[in-house]
């Protein structure tokens, strides 16, 4: 091996370690991930029908969430819906929700959303940008929602945001008619933490 190729393989090894040490670098600095207080949580949506508004929640679902919130630009949010714990709290309605019509629960029996970005606005403010799927379409969406912590280590984050229900094909056929049913839909949250680092 001349000297040439030697001083070669000398750098690009040196590259490639710095490159794992910043590399580890980042994981060690990376927020743990916060534990969700599922009864302390809820998902719920509002439509109107006939101009009366309707609520209902999602009764399961699932987040990780790994950010700090002094940095929250290098975090993650995802959320998991089981889709056929959609309540209005009518039964009749309720055994609608999951057929092909509306939220099609055999097919896709899981709503996602996973971040892209997350972005702090100050004063316990954040947004969060990122794709929401349901029945297999996906948009992108952007989320404000603000944070509260208490003595007890807890972290609340409250938010909403629309959607256009049609959009995701919830609610097709002669359901299509906004008439009837209102294609806006407003999803409010309430989403307790323990875990999370201090705003």
């Amino acid at each position: 091996m001349n000297k040439t190729t030697f001083v070669r393989m000398t750098r690009r090894a040196a590259g490639v370690g710095i490159l794992l040490l910043a590399a580890t670098t980042m994981l060690c600095a990376a927020a743990d991930p916060a534990l969700l207080q599922h009864g302390k949580s809820q998902i719920a949506f509002v439509t109107r029908q006939m101009g009366v508004p309707v609520q209902g929640t999602f009764k399961q679902f699932d987040a990780q969430v790994a950010f700090d919130p002094k940095k929250p630009e290098g975090g993650t949010i995802a959320l998991q819906i089981d889709i056929g714990s959609a309540s209005l709290g009518v039964p009749m309605s309720d055994a609608e929700l999951p057929t092909p019509t509306w939220f099609d629960a055999a097919t896709f029996p899981t709503a996602r959303f996973q971040s892209s970005a997350i972005k702090g606005l100050g004063a316990g403010k954040f947004k969060v940008a990122g794709k929401l799927t349901i029945k297999g379409i996906g948009h992108d969406v952007t989320v404000p929602f603000a944070i509260t912590q208490a003595a007890a280590g807890e972290s609340v984050a409250v938010g909403s945001f629309a959607i256009n229900r049609l959009d995701y094909k919830v609610g097709e056929g002669e359901w299509t008619d906004t008439s009837m049913i209102a294609n806006p839909v407003q999803v409010n949250f309430t989403i307790t933490l323990s875990g999370l680092g201090p705003l």
